[in-house]
């Protein structure tokens, strides 16, 4: 009997979808090598195997978050050209706790950034989040100029910070106190907030 060939790639993103899992249900200092392993269903060693330490298995993961919720938002950038109704609104949707999966990668995102504060390794993907967040709207805010749908005489870099703070709030609240900033609220005053650019 041969033995069982196992997937490198395959087997570190069925480790990182653990971690996320570990790290939703009991924060970033729940996901130990240990608990991580036992969520995974795998031995401790297999994950040591892929993962020489906790710091990287930690920041592996923190990589394939952002790459995923990259990956996903840069396909909407790409369609705000077109006839959409509220596009800015659309795009910005998918970094806001509004179903179950964005609400999942919202408390992610926070633990980790809250985490990077005292863990330096994990300050450079903090920092991309951060970084992504403002192109994101930035993006949104030029294209609205460009278009007519918002003033031409706006202070682009003000507004983009001013629209990042508003979506950072909308997230924490949406995480912390969903059953006040709900996803409809959150999404009105989106709505109302990119409305009153014009």
């Amino acid at each position: 009997m041969s033995p069982r060939v196992v997937d490198p790639a395959a087997r570190r993103k069925h480790v990182a979808e653990a971690v996320f899992r570990v790290v939703v249900r009991d924060g970033v200092e729940g996901a130990s090598l240990r608990t991580v392993a036992l969520e995974a269903g795998l031995a401790i060693g297999s994950v040591r195997h892929y993962f020489d330490s906790h710091d990287a298995m930690i920041v592996f993961a923190v990589e394939a978050l952002v790459d995923s919720i990259g990956a996903r938002v840069l396909a909407h950038v790409e369609r705000l050209g077109e006839a959409e109704c509220r596009p800015g609104v659309l795009v910005l949707s998918e970094v806001l706790p509004l179903d179950d999966r964005r609400r999942d990668e919202a408390v992610l995102w926070l633990a980790f950034a809250t985490a990077a504060r005292t863990r330096p390794a994990l300050l450079p993907h903090a920092e991309r989040l951060y970084d992504g967040l403002r192109f994101l709207c930035g993006e949104v805010v030029r294209r609205m100029v460009a278009e007519g749908t918002a003033a031409a005489d706006l202070d682009v870099r003000v507004e983009v910070e001013r629209l990042a703070a508003l979506v950072d709030g909308l997230t924490v609240g949406g995480v912390l106190h969903p059953d006040r900033m709900t996803p409809e609220l959150a999404v009105a005053l989106l709505h109302r907030h990119l409305e009153s650019l014009r």
